[in-house]
């Protein structure tokens, strides 16, 4: 088994078909693509930084995260029209916080259904993270769902510590 791990923001590619691409998400998303005709598929690691809300920026590097993973799956042998795909993530990780997992999730959604490419599962939202596997030459894909966080949900105050010449240490 050829075992590819990656990252928020990361991508990989595969078409042998012993090879298994896996990550680790929370309110990230990953999107499994593959061309089951072609025997190749991939997956990315959609990440929207914390506090970015949905500006244009962080639109234009979610649909590039897409629009690279789908160019290197057919630059090795797929077709768009074939592709078929699964989702993943998309959790609400700290209950305070905005949503960014669920604009993560609508936006894979969208982005697919405006490409034409058929969502033939999804697993977005919730509490919990997940580690995703996923086999792109044949495209079969397996979850495990992970402890819940337990992390404080109130906010401490950090003291600010300043010296005498007006620079301040954080």
């Amino acid at each position: 088994m050829k075992t590819t791990h990656i990252t928020q923001g990361e991508f990989a590619t595969a078409t042998d078909e012993n090879a298994m691409i896996t990550t680790i998400l929370g309110s990230c998303v990953s999107a499994c693509l593959w061309d089951p005709v072609a025997g190749v598929g991939g997956m990315n690691h959609i990440l929207l930084p914390h506090g970015a809300g949905c500006n244009a920026n962080a639109i234009g590097s979610k649909v590039n995260a897409m629009e690279l993973l789908i160019n290197a799956i057919i630059k090795q042998g797929g077709t768009k029209q074939r592709l078929q795909a699964k989702l993943f993530g998309g959790g609400k990780m700290i209950s305070k916080f905005s949503d960014v997992g669920d604009r993560n999730g609508k936006f894979v959604l969208s982005f697919l259904e405006a490409e034409g490419i058929s969502c033939l599962g999804q697993s977005l939202g919730g509490d919990q993270a997940r580690r995703i596997q996923f086999w792109p030459h044949s495209g079969r894909a397996r979850q495990k769902l992970l402890g819940r966080a337990k992390l404080p949900e109130e906010q401490i105050q950090i003291p600010v510590n300043t010296v005498n010449n007006d620079i301040e240490l954080f």
